[in-house]
């Protein structure tokens, strides 16, 4: 492709010094799964998120799921979410015995719709996990106001909103807990998998480093048959420490190219994303009725795009029965729609300008 969807090889560039002395370090120390370069990482990052602890674990899902196992998930209960973020919430609330209830989103935000969250509680409620989706986080004010109410615990679901923030509050630092993914293609991400959770509570702190280390109440002695094996190892919080020193920079950057996104397609028939204080555009999520004509022309002109996401959840083959009997309109409707544009920090202007003069052709 003339302008691929992600090019990680360009960040790498920028920060190659930086990246391959984090690695020597790491390799000569011998020690490679949790230990000093983990707790570094963690301490930089919950400092970053305004929160008073943060646990490495495997991966996004994994952070998920051990939240919920953590806050007392397990069969019979069930978890508030959304349909349109892909699958991994959903299968971090069924690998915790949970079931997940869908609601539908806000067209505007594409975020949990919190009008209707009253109305999917019940006395299975165990737990309610919005996600910030895009970069964008969802309202947390009254979802708050709302799980407050009916003593539920919030996790954040941040794996797409590193460095966000809600009425000048970090991503992560709001609810009981906040769940990370990084995955090398996020704002922030390693060279491989990695996650983390973040939460002010010391308590659930320990609870969560148990639980990703089998249970552990100490080296072979299991305290909690509920934990599973789920350390970040000791080469990707090095990297991560590393790239940390330049999110900000990096989110920066995505909101101005957003900005040049929006100033050359805002008189195109796109439903281009709104641009709230604290966006960090993980992603640029355009849409429109005609959106398989657009992506089939911006490939004919060597321009990668991608789908975030082709199929909710709840119509997913293995998650259909948990689907609500009334469907999601709104999330069935977007999903027909949106596409997301190439933007990373490394992408440049005239790069911007080429995607952008294609999609007007098409969008006059």
């Amino acid at each position: 492709m003339m302008i691929p969807f992600g090019d990680l090889k360009r960040q790498y560039e920028t920060i190659k010094v930086e990246l391959d002395a984090a690695a020597t370090r790491v390799l000569a120390g011998g020690w490679y799964i949790l230990g000093s370069e983990v707790k570094a990482f963690e301490e930089v990052f919950a400092t970053f998120c305004g929160t008073a602890h943060a646990v490495g674990v495997g991966n996004g899902t994994e952070a998920l799921q051990l939240a919920l196992t953590a806050l007392g998930a397990g069969p019979g209960d069930e978890v508030i979410t959304v349909a349109n973020a892909g699958v991994p919430g959903s299968i971090a609330i069924v690998q915790s015995g949970a079931r997940p209830v869908y609601v539908d989103v806000a067209a505007h935000s594409h975020n949990l719709d919190p009008s209707l969250l009253e109305a999917a509680i019940t006395p299975r409620t165990r737990a309610i996990m919005p996600v910030h989706l895009y970069g964008r986080m969802a309202d947390m004010d009254t979802i708050l106001e709302i799980a407050t109410h009916h003593h539920i615990p919030v996790v954040e679901d941040a794996a797409q909103a590193h460095g966000a923030t809600y009425h000048g509050r970090m991503a992560g630092s709001i609810g009981a807990c906040g769940c990370f993914s990084f995955y090398p293609s996020k704002n922030l991400g390693a060279l491989g998998d990695g996650g983390a959770i973040v939460t002010n509570d010391a308590a659930l702190a320990h609870k969560l480093c148990q639980l990703r280390e089998y249970g552990w109440e100490r080296k072979y002695y299991i305290a909690d048959a509920g934990g599973i094996n789920s350390r970040l190892d000791a080469l990707q919080a090095a990297l991560l420490s590393v790239k940390l020193r330049h999110l900000d920079t990096w989110n920066k950057r995505r909101r101005q190219l957003a900005t040049h996104y929006r100033t050359l397609l805002e008189h195109t028939d796109l439903v281009l994303p709104e641009d709230t204080i604290g966006h960090v555009y993980h992603l640029y999520v355009v849409r429109t009725p005609e959106r398989d004509q657009l992506r089939n022309v911006l490939r004919e002109n060597g321009i990668a795009t991608d789908v975030h996401y082709p199929l909710p959840a709840h119509q997913q083959t293995t998650l259909t029965q948990y689907a609500p009997p009334r469907g999601l309109p709104i999330t069935e409707k977007l999903a027909s729609e949106i596409l997301s544009l190439p933007l990373y920090p490394e992408l440049t202007e005239a790069e911007v300008k080429t995607v952008a003069s294609i999609v007007r052709e098409v969008q006059r």
